[in-house]
Formats: structure tokens, sequence, C-alpha cells
């Protein structure tokens, strides 16, 4: 990504940062080099810290400024608390947070197991709702303003099958948006949320079109636009929400999709069709990416 791919000034962050939640890959990733070219300092948040520590390097060493990895498991609150200690420490306190960390894959809900929605629902809603709640008691005990997205999809307004854990804990996110933007807007810290449509990523893909490999988009004829997203138009909202410039937005969920949900549904719904043979191939394709269901994230 370049500053000429994003519709901002470069100093827009300068002095401003910016805590990213599965940062070290994926969109997370995408959104923290953005924020980095934009001028904030980032902390980028995950499990993995040697590719958290491999992202923050190469960051920093294509455009310079500083981005600080820490390792944290946002389904745990102790390991939150101490990833918020690292930030607090290194940059005083946060002016933004990217609620970005999540898991999913596709499954017919009745092959689930516990474990299965377990995986995905204590990283999207239990980890979410965490690391919110640790941020913002901090913000408030300090008097300090910020600003929260959270990534969340457009199946937070009509459901999709066969990603159900996915679509009960993004709803919930976009619940915890509009809740506290009511709750804490008066105290300085603001709540929106992002529903991005077809950004395609390598894990997301792999995940959510196991059946399908390099074919996965390229038939966009369904959606408005005829194609899918650029990582700079995401970055772009994400920066735009972040920025005190955008202060009176509050509360909102705000797809970014090329209309795609308005004319398809933007989910699942089609894999009605899919017969018990690409249901197994679909699930084998997925045991191989991630190990088991309880290591699909993202």
């Amino acid at each position: 990504m370049r500053l000429e791919d994003l519709m901002f000034r470069p100093d827009l962050l300068s002095g401003r940062s910016i805590v990213v939640t599965g940062g070290g890959t994926g969109l997370g990733k995408e959104m923290a080099e953005a924020l980095l070219i934009l001028g904030a300092r980032v902390a980028i948040a995950g499990r993995r810290e040697d590719i958290l520590r491999e992202t923050a390097d190469s960051l920093m060493a294509a455009h310079g400024g500083e981005v600080l990895p820490v390792a944290c498991d946002i389904r745990d609150a102790d390991s939150i608390a101490q990833m918020a200690d690292q930030v607090w420490e290194a940059f005083g306190h946060p002016t933004g947070l990217i609620n970005n960390a999540a898991g999913n894959f596709i499954s017919r809900t009745e092959d689930l197991s516990p474990r299965g929605f377990d995986a995905i629902a204590n990283i999207v809603f239990r980890g979410s709702f965490l690391t919110t709640l640790e941020f913002g008691k901090r913000w408030i005990a300090g008097g300090h303003s910020a600003s929260v997205v959270s990534i969340v999809t457009t199946w937070v307004w009509n459901g999709s099958p066969f990603v159900v854990p996915s679509a009960m804990s993004k709803a919930g996110v976009a619940s915890m948006t509009q809740s506290l933007a009511v709750e804490w807007g008066g105290k300085g810290i603001r709540f929106n949320a992002i529903a991005p449509g077809p950004f395609p990523t390598e894990g997301m893909t792999k995940r959510l079109r196991p059946n399908e490999g390099d074919d996965a988009y390229a038939d966009m004829s369904g959606n408005p636009m005829g194609r899918v997203g650029r990582m700079p138009e995401l970055a772009n909202l994400a920066a735009f929400l972040l920025h005190p410039g955008a202060e009176y937005i509050n509360g909102q969920v705000i797809a970014i999709d090329g209309g795609d949900y308005q004319a398809t549904g933007g989910n699942f719904s089609a894999l009605r069709s899919w017969s018990d043979e690409q249901w197994s191939q679909a699930r084998q394709s997925i045991k191989a990416t991630t190990g088991s269901e309880k290591g699909a994230r993202s």
C-alpha cells in the first residue's frame, strides 16, 4: 500500500496511537499499514508472536514509524490486561481500537461441535467485548476520549446459514457497538462498526470458499460493482472513523461491499444446494488449512 492509495493527507493521524487486534495478517495488517502511513503509532495484537514481529518489521521497513507487536490471546481477560499494560507503557493512552480479530469457517450447523462453536464465539463475541471493556475502563478512569471501530459483516442484518457461530457473534458485536455508543458517548468514547463485503484474504478464502481455489472470486457478476473490494477502500473508511473529525458519527454499522448486501443478501444462502460430498470436501479442506475447527481464525 502507498500513500497515493489513500484519500487523506500523510499526517492525518499524526500524534495518535491505535491498537489493531488480529493485526498480524489479513484485513488487520492492511488497516495497520494504512494507519502507519497516515502517521499513527500502531500496536498490532494477536496470538502468534513470530507473525506479529515479522509484520511489524516489514511495515516499519517499508514506511518508517512505529509498530508495536504485542502477543495477546483475546479470549483471556488477563492476557488482554497484559497487552493493554504494554500499549499504555509504550504509547500512553491509545486514541483508537480496532476490534478486528476473528475466526470463521463454513459448516452445516448440524455438523458443528461445541468446540467448533467456541472457536468462533470466544474470539469474536467474547474477545471483542473483553478487549473493549479493558480499554474502556482505562479510558474512563483517565478521562480520555477514544474511538472504537469493530469489524463485523453484513450478516448482522439478515443472518447467514452455514456460518451461524459467526453470524451470532458478529450480531452481538454490532449490538455492543450500538449500546456502548449511547452509554459511553458522553464520556468521549464513540463506537462504530464496519461491515465489509468481499475483501479476499488468503485465510478467509481457504475457510469460507474451500472448494473453489484460485477461482473463488473470479465471477463477481452478482455484485453491482462487478468486483471485490480494494484494501485501501476499507482502510480509508477505518481511518475516517478513527479521526476526531468524524466524532459526531457514533453507533453506526457501515457496509462497504459495493451494494452486494442489497443485491444478493451478502451471505452463504447459495450453499443450500451443496451435496453431502461437497460438504465433506469442504470440511477436509478446512481441516487441512487450520489443523482443526479449534484453529479456525484470522
